[in-house]
This record gives C-alpha cells, sequence and structure tokens, in this order.
C-alpha cells in the first residue's frame, strides 16, 4: 500500500493543476528522481502536451472569469487525469493497491479538490480587483509544484498535508456558501420591505 500516499497526492494536486502533475512527475522521471514514475508520463510528447497546456492554464488561471470557464471546461479533465495518474502509479508500482482502486482514489480526490477550487475561485471573481487572482493562482501552483516534489521523497508526509488542505478546502467552501446564502437572504429581505412600505 506504500503507493496510495503518492496516488492521494496527484489526486489532489491534479484538482488544481493536473497538466502541471503531469508536466513534473514526467520531467522528475526522465531525471531519474522518482523511481516508481511510469514511463508513458516520461515520454517526450506527453511532456511536450503537458507543458504548452500548463501554459495555457498559467495564463487562463489568472484572468477573472475567463479562469471560471476554464475550471468549468476541465471539470472532467481533471478527475479523469486524477484517476489516469493514480492507475498508472499503482500499475508501475505493482503493489497490493489495485489499478482500478488507485484510479478511483485519484479521479475522486482530484474531483473533490476542483470543486473546491472553482467554488473558491467563484468567490474570489466576486471582488472588483485582479490582483487576487493572480496571488491565488501563484499560491496554487507553487503548492502544487511544492507537494509532487516533496512526495517523490516523502509520500507519506505528503499525503497527509494533501488531506489537511482539502479537508481546510472543503470547510472554506462550506464558510463562503453559508456568507454568500446570509448575503442573499439579507438582500431579499431589504428588497421586501421596501417592496412593503408605504409610498
Amino acid at each position: 500500500m506504500s503507493v496510495l500516499p503518492m496516488v492521494f497526492t496527484s489526486g489532489w494536486a491534479s484538482g488544481i493543476n493536473a497538466y502541471a502533475v503531469v508536466l513534473l512527475l514526467g520531467l522528475f522521471g526522465r531525471a531519474g528522481v522518482g523511481d516508481d514514475v511510469p514511463e508513458a508520463l516520461q515520454r517526450p510528447e506527453v511532456l511536450i502536451v503537458a507543458g504548452v497546456l500548463f501554459l495555457c492554464e498559467a495564463v487562463a488561471d489568472k484572468v477573472p472569469y475567463v479562469d471560471t470557464v476554464w475550471d468549468v471546461v476541465h471539470t472532467l479533465v481533471r478527475p479523469a487525469c486524477g484517476a489516469m495518474v493514480g492507475a498508472m502509479l499503482a500499475g508501475q508500482s505493482g503493489g497490493s493497491l489495485s489499478e482500478v482502486a488507485a484510479g478511483a482514489l485519484g479521479g475522486t480526490t482530484a474531483l473533490v479538490m476542483h470543486l473546491v477550487k472553482m467554488s473558491t475561485r467563484m468567490a474570489v471573481n466576486s471582488s472588483p480587483e485582479p490582483l487576487s487572482n493572480i496571488l491565488l493562482s501563484i499560491a496554487e501552483d507553487l503548492g502544487v509544484a511544492i507537494l509532487v516534489v516533496f512526495a517523490l521523497f516523502h509520500p507519506a508526509v505528503a499525503a497527509g498535508i494533501a488531506g489537511t488542505l482539502l479537508a481546510l478546502g472543503i470547510g472554506m467552501v462550506i464558510f463562503l456558501w453559508r456568507r454568500v446564502r446570509a448575503f442573499w437572504r439579507r438582500r431579499k429581505e431589504r428588497r421586501e420591505r421596501r417592496a412593503a412600505a408605504p409610498a
């Protein structure tokens, strides 16, 4: 089950930036750093496509509302990538975790993290200035890079960090959702009071 932490961490990271996960794992695999990196991720054509798409995402992710459209489009892409990478990691390790189970774990983790990211971005887009989008996008990319690299050397610790960040992200989305609902409820009550007030 030693591959389990790596599958979970790569799924978490795929939910934020799937292309960065493929690119980083592939590059480290080619450099001989990651012994368990599947050969398919190290192929030159895979690295080129992942690199180009990573650059596209790096730009789109920093523009308000463009990032929302990008996230909607990637609602299927990120979980599929998380599942694919998870299944390949399990297949490469030859451990007791089956490829189907690893794919399900990686895909589910990626989907949950993707929904957290998308919900957070929608909340951030409500601010009029673009700086918050840029800073959040940079923080996400750095977080993915640091955790994926860390997972190659300390997979269990990286998985613990990813799990903590995932739980915090879910908690933040719940908090933001309640704030938004309370805002709309107050707005509706103000409109009703104005409509009921005598002319």
